[in-house]
């Protein structure tokens, strides 16, 4: 691919204006941890969420979706549509609870909700289980996804890519702190949003496709663009769409689709100015990141199959790519080399916008597990807040090199994909549970979250026995096993062991206010001991978030396959569609203005 002067000055003039963001509000970052990692709690809805999406805007999916598109059809992006469900429910039921909990990071909530030496270790723990190991390994497919991109678009070895692209992203995302990272995100946003827009108009006039309608009847991609899968297969049927609305929404763990809300998402939460922006920003990220964003890979995911049938076209047409990095996911920076002078550069440019938002925010949140939940809690408890802050830009600098080793040695964004979302199998439900049942405890998570790792590797290393044509179970099961068995043994575990004491039970429920049908045995306790129960506004109709869950779930659906079904001129069906997503919109603000008086 051949850059011009003009490409070149895109990239130059937005690495100017993204560290010149980082410098400018750099000054107010160093002042405590409170403004590092939330920026002060005053920061607005739909600044909050540009920035949630647009961190889910990272290099890698797209690559993700081309992977899908090409091996599953459309209907394979049913493994992460399903998570809309929990993203809702983040929105109308728990965002308002992470709000009031007023905690620095999702895992101090631990400290919160349970109590003793468990909940040190659970919060101690978890502090480098998630914001270290988790962390490093998804943003080592975020590099993944940048190496690739180097290596088709610019002949940039694996290295000079990770070098180039750290870089800059480190070097604002340490100075600049929270602050920093929302602020460039809201630029990343739209310049990733123009460039997936102006790949996806290249790509379907390129000479082999010859417009959409060729496009779309083209033998190669005509069996790819059903939305719903194929009823007849079985295996197919289960594994991207039964398992994913059945099961994997409320069970697994996955960064940005936390059942109950947690992570980066969560961060942005309890950054914002009260419990309505929170709200406001988790419902719009999930319009943006559901119902705008997918159908410009779509589209150039399709263009590929046309263009490279299939991976040896790939390498025949790119032969300097290493081997290992040979999968279905390069096609989509390989249909990006045929972009024209200046939409080359602004693409690019997006690009880099897309991983830098992404590592940017998994940089700083990251830090804020091992400053305040580790390094806070078990190594100097009496550290001044400069000495915070300093650790948390030497824990940026640390995680960007671990992830960016890490990511030399994987293949496609596809597999890493999948090994999060095994490992954190069987927790989700306890995520959700545990602001309304107060009989879990710490040791309910401490066990779901070995279990569930122990279990997902036990079945790695021997799927080739349990799993497929020739062991036990059809290759569809293990997703769902691993949640039983993980499920099985956290309830288990919760059965036979003490509840949390009462003081740190009723201080919690006096603090969020959750509904009291899970917690009766703790009011009837506070009664017994003569503790009054605060009772605070706000209290909302469990009925009427679940309502709202449904109809909002409609709303982003329905335009989303309205958009699918305009692009493939199914005019009729796309009409009902909009209607459809129209009369949600409609309920869904009658119902809204309710909630929100509610919430006041």
């Amino acid at each position: 691919m051949n850059l011009t002067s003009i490409d070149y000055a895109f990239i130059f003039i937005f690495f100017s204006i993204t560290l010149g963001i980082g410098i400018w509000v750099s000054k107010k970052s160093k002042q405590s941890t409170s403004e590092y990692f939330l920026s002060g709690r005053n920061m607005p809805w739909w600044l909050l969420g540009v920035s949630m999406v647009a961190t889910t805007f990272s290099t890698d999916t797209p690559n993700l979706v081309t992977d899908i598109v090409r091996t599953n059809g459309v209907s394979g992006n049913w493994v992460w549509w399903a998570f809309l469900l929990t993203g809702m429910l983040t929105v109308f039921i728990y965002a308002k609870l992470w709000r009031k909990s007023k905690v620095t990071t999702d895992l101090e909530f631990y400290e919160l909700r349970y109590g003793g030496k468990p909940a040190k270790f659970l919060r101690g723990f978890r502090s480098l289980y998630l914001g270290v190991f988790f962390n490093v390994l998804a943003m080592a497919g975020v590099t993944l996804a940048a190496i690739k991109i180097g290596e088709v678009m610019l002949g940039l070895s694996p290295i000079q890519t990770i070098g180039i692209a750290s870089i800059v992203t480190v070097a604002f995302s340490a100075i600049g702190g929270f602050k920093g990272v929302v602020y460039t995100d809201f630029l990343l946003f739209f310049v990733a949003m123009i460039g997936a827009i102006g790949a996806a108009v290249v790509a379907v006039n390129h000479p082999d496709v010859d417009g959409l309608g060729n496009l779309l009847t083209h033998p190669n991609v005509a069996d790819k663009l059903s939305i719903l899968p194929d009823f007849n297969d079985k295996e197919l049927l289960i594994s991207i769409f039964i398992i994913p609305l059945a099961v994997q929404w409320w069970s697994a763990w996955y960064p940005g689709a936390e059942p109950g809300g947690g992570g980066y998402i969560a961060q942005r939460m309890l950054a914002s100015k009260d419990e309505n922006h929170a709200i406001g920003a988790t419902f719009f990220f999930n319009i943006l990141h559901y119902a705008l964003r997918p159908w410009p890979w779509i589209i150039v995911a399709l263009a590929s199959l046309v263009v490279f049938p299939d991976l040896a076209s790939i390498k025949e047409a790119f032969p300097n790519v290493s081997d290992s990095k040979l999968g279905h996911d390069l096609a989509y920076p390989a249909m990006l080399t045929f972009l024209p002078t200046g939409l080359a550069g602004v693409v690019l440019t997006s690009l880099i916008a897309a991983y830098m938002s992404t590592i940017s925010t998994h940089l700083n949140w990251g830090a804020s597990y091992i400053v305040n939940d580790f390094y806070k809690q078990n190594i100097n408890p009496n550290a001044t807040e400069k000495t915070l802050v300093n650790v948390g830009k030497l824990s940026t600098v640390v995680l960007m090199i671990c992830s960016a080793v890490l990511a030399l040695s994987f293949t496609n964004a596809l597999e890493i994909f999948k090994f999060i979302l095994m490992f954190g199998a069987g927790t989700g439900l306890i995520f959700l549970l545990r602001w309304f049942w107060w009989r879990i405890n710490a040791w309910s998570e401490i066990s779901a979250m070995f279990a569930s790792g122990v279990f997902s590797l036990i079945f790695h290393f021997n799927s080739e026995y349990l799993f497929g044509e020739n062991g036990l179970f059809a290759s569809y099961w293990q997703f769902p096993l691993v949640v039983l068995l993980t499920t099985l043994v956290w309830l288990l575990v919760t059965v036979l062991t003490k509840p949390e004491d009462d003081q740190t039970l009723i201080n919690f429920y006096n603090k969020i206010q959750p509904k009291k049908e899970g917690w009766t045995p703790v009011l009837n306790k506070a009664k017994e001991l003569g503790v009054r129960m605060e009772k605070q506004g706000g209290s909302t109709s469990l009925t009427d978030g679940l309502l709202a869950v449904f109809i909002g779930c409609v709303l982003v659906f329905s335009s989303l396959f309205a958009t699918g079904n305009w692009i493939y001129g199914n005019y009729e069906l796309a009409l009902s569609l909009s209607v459809l997503t129209v009369i949600a919109a409609l309920g869904l603000l009658k119902l809204w203005k309710k909630i929100k008086v509610n919430f006041l």
